[in-house]
């Protein structure tokens, strides 16, 4: 009888012990959790842009820069910092392949010098797909070497790959098509986060 009651007891022991354990493996705090990176610093230390000129209602210009994620993820925000007021400043996020419009957001940048930061509604990337954030404006900081010569792309920025600077002279929602390596102007950039 002894031996019944152990058998018995020992069983739902393990019943519980496994049910426990399933418990917490579907427990979606055990996920992996990724933080939020704006690769923006990473690229002007890799790139040595240091040298920082202002310009203020210089011609209009379709401008940025193209990217890679490593990494499946999407953008969260969209952040800028410009030398001057300007209160709907059009962003683009393109398909680089296609040429295609993926994403139009417009940010009101109320306070020179002060980097402003839109939440948007989240645009998921995939992983080794090319993509072109660009803005259009007349105010930017361009950032150079000192010497003023050229990057080496591709850059590296986590898990953000940097594979060319673009630009384009116009007000048009245009995909930019001259190349640049010894510049960049901006500051556009965005909040990304892996997910998966």
């Amino acid at each position: 009888m002894k031996t019944l009651k152990t058998i018995f007891t020992i069983m739902l022991l393990s019943i519980f012990i496994s049910s426990c354990s399933s418990d917490s493996d579907n427990d979606n705090d055990n996920k992996p959790k990724f933080e939020t990176e704006n690769p923006l610093a990473a690229y002007y230390t890799q790139t040595g842009f240091s040298t920082v000129t202002n310009f203020i209602d210089s011609g209009d210009y379709e401008f940025g820069l193209v990217f890679t994620p490593t990494v499946k993820g999407k953008i969260k925000a969209i952040t800028l910092k410009l030398p001057a007021v300007s209160p709907a400043v059009r962003v683009t996020i393109w398909d680089y392949e296609t040429k295609a419009v993926v994403r139009t957001e417009t940010l009101n940048v109320a306070t020179a010098d002060v980097q402003v930061s839109k939440e948007i509604s989240e645009l998921a990337l995939e992983k080794d797909k090319k993509y072109l954030i660009s803005m259009n404006g007349n105010d930017w900081y361009k950032k150079n070497k000192a010497d003023n010569t050229a990057a080496t792309y591709p850059i590296v920025a986590g898990n953000i790959t940097f594979n060319e600077y673009r630009w384009l002279s116009g007000t048009a929602q245009t995909f930019p098509t001259s190349v640049s390596a010894t510049y960049n102007a901006g500051d556009l950039s965005f909040d990304f986060q892996q997910t998966e």
